[in-house]
């Protein structure tokens, strides 16, 4: 779907309404790839395995399929309309049956573990308050109004660096096995939640302007260094026996992640200026480009990681780790694009030749390899059997 929206660029096809796509590619990324591969690695680590249990994440599994699936054909075909935000609030009612379930069910010794998991579940909760907030914005103020866009704003944000970034080190530290005394972990944790409440300023002075709000984002974007900062003197002392226990694809996955959470942290730095955070939502390229390296950097990274783990991925099958390398081709190609592109726009240099071709053709790699992944899972079932 993402591939089709950039063909847009190069190829229209007329009968395509591109902002229903755009609808279509998203809901389906963020709830139907991250949401469902959070649901099953959370249900396999964290919870554990009965009858009764298992039953009822395993219905409300194809439940929340169901709706995704649904909102993957009616977004593109109708945009916001009575079946696409059906689906839309089918998955937001299973998705509070899933923190009601993770809640009552998870049995976690470890205070961090068991703090980031509860906290990514809460983010999610909250970031739903902004998609309730929609209906009563049209009504009263229309889709152009501050409200209205304010609304998204928080939902994305707090889905993003709340929900997802957060369950992602719920699962590393998991991963890693990390063990951190309760007072240096929740030193790290309260840098890691007030920056993120914090950063909510910069998207929201898109919209209102105000010197409090940059000031605002500008604390938040310290305090979220100082997060990862103190999150990496965490893993430092682990990092080398974990790594040792992977194989070559697992960490080169792994480093990747980290290098991207690491590049996202430095990038949010830039917006410090006042100059530079407005311009950061009105040039498209850095808007685009900033949330790909959160979704197919960061959350994709670590998520691949997981999946190699528990061999849902087969980490010895030459396939997978060639769709990987693809794939992790395909973003970094995209990604100096899309950044290349929105720095010319901003320094008024030229601009980069055929680049909606150039950004289509290294967009199909990201395809080819997510293909070769899938086949390779489908391998691994066969093997099994």
């Amino acid at each position: 779907m993402g591939l089709l929206l950039r063909l847009q660029f190069v190829a229209p096809v007329g009968t395509i309404n591109y902002q229903f796509l755009l609808h279509g590619h998203s809901h389906t990324a963020m709830l139907g790839w991250v949401y469902l591969a959070l649901f099953s690695l959370i249900y396999h680590f964290f919870i554990p395995k009965n009858g009764e249990t298992a039953q009822k994440f395993n219905r409300l599994f194809w439940i929340t399929e169901v709706a995704v699936i649904g909102m993957m054909v009616t977004f593109p075909l109708q945009g916001y309309a009575v079946f696409s935000i059906i689906f839309a609030t089918l998955h937001i009612f299973s998705s509070y049956y899933f923190v009601r379930l993770v809640w009552k069910n998870q049995q976690i010794d470890s205070l961090a573990e068991r703090c980031l998991l509860k906290t990514a579940l809460f983010f999610m909760i909250l970031s739903t308050c902004g998609i309730w907030c929609l209906g009563p914005a049209v009504g009263l103020l229309g889709k152009t109004s501050a409200f209205y866009q304010i609304a998204i704003q928080f939902f994305l944000h707090f889905q993003f660096n709340g929900w997802f970034i957060i369950a992602v080190l719920a699962l590393l530290f998991h991963q890693v096995q990390l063990k951190v005394n309760d007072k240096t972990f929740l030193s790290f944790y309260r840098w890691l939640i007030v920056g993120t409440v914090l950063t909510f300023a910069l998207p929201v002075s898109w919209y209102l302007s105000s010197p409090v709000l940059t000031w605002a984002n500008g604390i938040g974007v310290v305090v979220q260094l100082i997060a990862f900062a103190k999150l990496v003197l965490m893993l430092r002392p682990h990092i080398g026996v974990f790594y040792a226990r992977l194989s070559t694809i697992e960490k080169t996955v792994y480093s990747f992640a980290l290098l991207s959470l690491g590049l996202k942290v430095v990038v949010q730095l830039v917006v410090l200026f006042p100059d530079m955070a407005l311009l950061s939502h009105q040039i498209r390229n850095f808007v685009i480009g900033f949330i790909h390296m959160i979704m197919l950097g960061i959350i994709t990274g670590f998520l691949l990681g997981f999946l190699l783990n528990v061999n849902v991925i087969n980490r010895k099958n030459r396939f997978s780790g060639y769709g990987i390398k693809i794939f992790l081709m395909g973003f970094v190609l995209t990604e100096f694009l899309l950044f290349a592109q929105g720095g010319n726009l901003f320094f008024n240099w030229n601009l980069i030749p055929m680049y909606h071709q150039n950004l289509f053709l290294s967009s199909i790699w990201l395809v080819v390899g997510i293909i070769m992944i899938i086949f390779s899972t489908a391998n691994l079932k066969n093997s099994l059997k």
